[in-house]
């Protein structure tokens, strides 16, 4: 296994994937796959930096995106500001017709959709969302509304929500297709840039991994836009469940912290879990996602004084450029990593993706600055930060745990990113987790995650039903039409089945396996149970969905650890822990190897990133190259 990191390079990212694969050294012709995760999507919601997108839907239900749902956030703030929908009022278009439950109710009037058409041409937007009423079910309507619009606006892109979401629930099938359509001329342009840059360099067409955690083609990734925007965390959870794996430990929660942000996820029995229910910048969007939680604080995250001169970490983030006060890059505000840097984790001077030199001076005076406001000194502010920053992280890994119903002590910690093994001890003290685990690859899981990804696609069919009065053998022709429709995208795939079940009056569902229908019931009362802290057997069961996933595995690498090498302290340094400056080894990753131990306090400094060891935490390197840390007793 060969890792190489490079700084990104955000106004264009195929720039910084070109010049990762050039920092490896691998040759062209030896590369077999290519693979890659990102954020283009992500950053397109959060900017709101989309498409001209219109929506076109049945007469009358042209703000069902502006209404959404009563369950707000802040239900009772009459002061917070929604994010605007996607598509603005404007650009919501009409058709005359109906479908209800039975199926039609009304005809579509063909002249309703003639003068959409022509609106639309006249509206000169790039990107159109059809979502009619119960076209989930009943897609005929929808089909020919966008025949007419694929046939009239050559070069607009059209999603319909019966190919997007065929589920129920207006509002979510409308807020995820306008994303699809939002996303895809933007996605389309980016990965036809980095197809081409591959092609000129010699390298195999791209594999552009989804937030379900598998890896699809150029083309489908443009197909399914909305399927992109967890593109980029995905691939460090399927890395983490892997390695985790290998090392012995099924029951993870993961902790990547980067330069912008912490994602954290759950992996039972060794799976990355995956959800439904998410919210991307106000967004939501109902696809299969790995389950990741994520929080704005990450190396990058700024350190402030509100009004009330209290300290803040976040959201903003000084990013790549120009970075940390440390970087000498133009930055003067202090972050996550100045406070990390000033104390001591991170050596003055250190090199980071061959590009930017760490100045323990630049972030002294920037800690300064804040600390005058604040009534602090550099050492104070720097202690501070370091802990509100952890404050926001513990908080985000209960979410993923505890409001799971989940005991983070019965989990091992897995720690990366850049910045994960510098916080992890501290997070695990936090939590009462007992092993923390920082692979080898820490720095760049994520691309690892990447490479041993499976090619993966997912369906989902509606099926509205009461479990008792469900028809097995009409479960079995749903599911066979799915396997039938992945036959014709995958070559020879597996398949896992699942169904979405509640308990009827609910207004959410669980998803549970689906291969034995018979057995149905009782794993959706466990799954509940263990989720909610109860189960009703007495109440009926609905089916709501099923779902068919279907992968087809790719090679997976061999991971192994050299012996180490006799000397791996290369110096000792001042660092503080909890306001005390103790003289601490540092220990080269690269020249430990399995077996070697490490006893804090301590750090260990990875190729592409640093740990360190928290007084009363110990522990050695295992065969797969995975630091396993353990709270020591007493």
């Amino acid at each position: 296994m060969i890792t190489a990191k490079v700084p990104s390079t955000p106004r264009d990212q195929s720039e910084g994937v070109m010049r990762a694969v050039e920092a490896a050294g691998i040759e062209a012709a030896a590369v077999a796959a290519l693979a890659h995760g990102m954020t283009v999507a992500t950053n397109a919601l959060l900017e709101r930096r989309g498409a001209r997108t219109a929506l076109v839907t049945t007469e009358g239900f042209r703000d069902v995106l502006e209404i959404a749902r009563q369950n707000r956030p802040s239900l009772y703030d009459l002061t917070q500001d929604r994010p605007p929908p996607l598509v603005p009022r404007e650009l919501r278009f009409t058709v005359r017709e109906r479908m209800g439950p039975e199926g039609e109710i009304e005809p579509l009037d063909e002249e309703s959709l003639r003068e959409a058409v022509s609106a639309l041409r006249e509206a000169g937007v790039e990107a159109v969302a059809v979502c009619l009423l119960f076209a989930f079910a009943y897609p005929e309507h929808e089909r020919r509304v966008g025949a007419a619009l694929r046939e009239a606006l050559p070069g607009v892109h059209v999603s319909l929500s019966s190919e997007v979401l065929p589920e129920f629930r207006e509002y979510e099938r409308f807020s995820t297709t306008a994303a699809d359509a939002y996303l895809a001329p933007r996605l389309a342009a980016y990965l036809k840039n980095l197809a081409e840059k591959a092609e000129k360099a010699g390298l195999p067409p791209p594999l552009i991994m989804q937030s379900s955690g598998g890896v699809v083609r150029v083309e489908d990734a443009i197909s399914d836009a909305a399927g992109c925007v967890l593109s980029g965390p995905a691939g460090g959870v399927v890395g983490a469940a892997y390695v985790g794996s290998l090392s012995g430990h099924r029951d993870l929660l993961t902790f990547d912290m980067g330069g912008t942000s912490t994602d954290v996820a759950p992996i039972l029995n060794g799976e990355a879990q995956t959800t439904t229910e998410t919210v991307v910048a106000g967004v939501p969007i109902k696809l299969p996602m790995v389950d990741v939680h994520t929080v704005s604080a990450g190396g990058g995250s700024i350190a402030w004084a509100d009004a009330g001169g209290a300290l803040r970490v976040g959201p903003h983030s000084a990013g790549a450029e120009p970075g940390p006060a440390a970087y000498d890059k133009g930055g003067r505000e202090p972050t996550v990593t100045d406070a990390n840097l000033y104390l001591g984790y991170l050596a003055d001077g250190a090199q980071l993706g061959g590009e930017v030199v760490l100045r323990r001076r630049l972030s002294e005076e920037a800690l300064e600055r804040l600390g005058r406001k604040l009534g602090l000194g550099a050492e104070e502010a720097a202690l501070g930060i370091v802990r509100v920053a952890n404050a926001q992280m513990a908080r985000a890994l209960r979410v993923i745990s505890v409001e799971r119903g989940l005991d983070p002590r019965e989990f091992a910690l897995f720690a990366f990113g850049g910045a994960g093994g510098m916080h992890a001890c501290a997070l695990a003290d936090e939590l009462g987790v007992r092993t923390v685990l920082v692979p080898r690859a820490g720095g760049v899981l994520s691309a690892l995650g990447l490479a041993i990804s499976d090619l993966r696609r997912d369906y989902v069919r509606p099926y509205l039903s009461s479990l008792e009065e469900a028809d097995e053998k009409d479960l079995e022709e749903r599911f066979a039409e799915m396997e039938e429709a992945a036959v014709k995208e995958l070559e020879d795939p597996e398949y896992t089945r699942r169904a979405d079940l509640r308990y009827r009056g609910q207004s959410f569902e669980l998803t549970v396996e689906a291969d034995d229908l018979r057995g149905l019931a009782e794993r959706f009362h466990a799954v509940h149970e263990r989720r909610y802290g109860y189960r009703m057997e007495d109440e009926p069961v609905e089916l709501v969905n099923l779902r068919l996933t279907a992968t087809v595995s790719v090679g997976k690498p061999e991971l192994d650890e050299p012996e180490p090498e006799p000397e791996t302290e290369t110096g000792r340094r001042k660092a503080n822990f909890d306001g005390e400056w103790l003289e601490v080894p540092v220990l080269a990753r690269e020249r430990m190897g399995e077996g070697s131990e490490v006893e804090g306090p301590a750090i260990v400094e990875f190729r592409e990133s640093t740990c360190v060891v928290r007084p009363g935490w110990g522990g050695r390197v295992d065969g797969v190259g995975t630091l396993v840390l353990e709270k020591r007793d007493g």
